[in-house]
């Protein structure tokens, strides 16, 4: 539901509270010993064919954990079981060969939405912009999974997907303390950066990946991850990543459309929601004068957000009535919203607020994380959106074709549950930048981390993806985050930007999909430096 704080709103970053609460029923249970199988790494192994835009590929799919296990005096306690599905395409040398570490957000996500929709070797089908009717549902051969390009690992978040937390000890009054000391330190954005790169590491030794050229591939709270994992990787662990591929991005939590009333006098998420808001009214029609084609309207929305409307708000209470006035207009003429309600919102509209008013003579709400989407209000009369089409859309599609894909193709899950959230209460936001000496960071930001990572290695390069009906993490404030990285000006070019007519799954929309794989396809030929040897 969108009325919920502000940290809340963005724990749910990937999908709505909806799913969230669906697995509420499937709990950690830190008063049982974990079996005695997870404790140690577990996989199986299958063969499979893929054919992507027309070449077969012969690969081997690898399901399994890896153990992680803690540090110090605590370096021989299995502390988390982390699920992975592996595909290796057959007949190439390893060392050669590309490897991408792929994970969705959330935070404490599992990995089916990447991996069931985008570069998988099956995709399932659902519905463009509509609600996907109910099951059976439809798995196909992926003909835009990356595995012409790289090998690929999909990762679950540590307690979601198969992924476990682990306590062990064999005084019940001990486990609960480790597992609280588990939740207290895992679910946090330096204890979940820190668990990513140390499996990581261990599955570059697991499968002699060292010499590979490498990648990560995040979504959503998985470009947070991203960021903090690269830092971790290049300045804790010496490894050199060749590329990272954003899709997605919010690196920095005060450019949230979500609930920026929250935190009054940052003006930032208004400036750089709007142009989702024009393009989300250009798609439903509801312009007072429709633009022949979205992108030249977008830049032109982009313009007016970093120049008269940014400094309109800036301005605060000394903004004259006329001017005022003046700016309702043009943003009537851009988002489709009434002059009357926008100057009652003091010409501050917020994603919640955007999804509920856009079709609200239709009493229909928009989607947030892809708006093509709608679906009936909850409560025409309320002020915010009261859920998500979108998510609500196509969850049960990915959830029933992984569930039968993992098991009956990949022979890996038998007597488990697969758990689409990790049971989190609480996500510790806060967040030490690499070289501050200063407390925490209480709003996140990891631009630094990855600042950090391409100035520590001036050869990463960096491809950020990201949709135009994207109401979750708009386009326009990744950009915006990009173009104000900490770093010099000679690096500015290691930066590509892509976007699509898509929302913030970009794949959910197969023609964004192709145009996604030709994209990261072709960043990792560029980049991966095998002709250089």
């Amino acid at each position: 539901m969108r009325k919920l704080p502000l940290a809340v709103a963005l724990a749910t970053l990937l999908l709505g509270t909806a799913v969230h609460a669906a697995d509420k029923k499937d709990k950690d249970k830190p008063d049982d010993k974990p079996d005695a199988a997870m404790l140690k790494p577990q996989s199986s192994e299958t063969s499979g064919t893929v054919k992507v835009e027309g070449k077969s590929i012969d690969y081997k799919a690898v399901a399994g954990t890896l153990v992680l296990h803690g540090s110090g005096d605590k370096e021989n306690e299995p502390q988390v079981s982390m699920f992975y599905a592996a595909y290796f395409k057959k007949g190439v040398e390893p060392g050669k060969r590309p490897i991408t570490f792929v994970y969705n957000g959330g935070p404490g996500s599992a990995t089916v939405w990447l991996h069931m929709g985008a570069f998988g070797p099956k995709r399932v089908v659902t519905s463009d912009d509509a609600h996907t009717p109910a099951a059976p549902y439809g798995l196909v051969n992926n003909d835009y999974s990356l595995l012409d390009a790289t090998d690929l690992v999909f990762i679950d978040a540590p307690g979601a997907g198969f992924s476990r937390l682990l306590a062990d000890d064999a005084d019940k009054g001990k486990r609960d303390e480790q597992m609280k000391d588990r939740k207290k330190t895992v679910y946090s954005v330096d204890g979940d950066g820190h668990a990513f790169a140390q499996f990581i590491t261990q599955f570059l030794s697991q499968y002699n990946r060292w010499n590979s050229p490498k990648y990560l591939f995040g979504e959503s709270y998985g470009t947070t991850r991203s960021a903090v994992v690269a830092n971790i990787l290049e300045n804790e662990n010496s490894v050199d990543l060749n590329g990272v591929i954003l899709l997605s991005q919010i690196l920095n939590f005060d450019s949230s459309i979500d609930g920026p009333a929250n935190n009054p006098g940052v003006d930032l998420p208004y400036v750089v929601g709007l142009p989702t808001f024009a393009a989300t009214a250009y798609y439903h029609h509801k312009l007072p004068q429709q633009p022949a084609a979205l992108e030249p309207f977008l830049h032109e929305v982009e313009q007016y957000a970093l120049t008269d409307y940014a400094s309109a708000l800036m301005a605060g209470s000394r903004l004259d009535d006329a001017r005022k006035q003046a700016v309702a207009q043009k943003l009537h003429q851009y988002t489709g919203l009434p002059v009357a309600y926008l100057l009652k919102a003091n010409l501050r509209v917020d994603g919640g607020m955007f999804e509920h008013e856009l079709q609200a003579d239709g009493d229909l709400t928009t989607g947030r994380l892809d708006s093509r989407f709608s679906g009936p209000s909850i409560d025409p009369l309320s002020k915010s959106s009261d859920y998500d089409p979108q998510s609500s859309a196509i969850s049960s599609a990915y959830v029933a074709a992984f569930n039968d894909y993992v098991r009956r193709q990949l022979k890996f899950g038998e007597n488990q549950t697969y758990r689409l959230f990790a049971d989190i209460d609480h996500w510790d936001f806060s967040h030490k930048a690499p070289g501050a000496t200063e407390s925490l960071q209480q709003s996140t930001n990891v631009m630094p981390d990855l600042a950090t990572a391409m100035k520590t290695n001036p050869n990463l390069r960096v491809s950020l993806n990201g949709g135009y009906y994207d109401l979750a993490t708009p386009y326009f404030a990744a950009d915006y985050e990009m173009h104000h990285m900490p770093i010099p000006a000679n690096l500015e070019k290691n930066i590509s930007y892509a976007w699509y007519p898509s929302g913030h799954m970009v794949y959910a929309h197969e023609d964004s999909l192709k145009k996604l794989h030709d994209n990261v396809a072709s960043f990792i030929s560029e980049t991966d430096n095998v002709s250089k040897h």
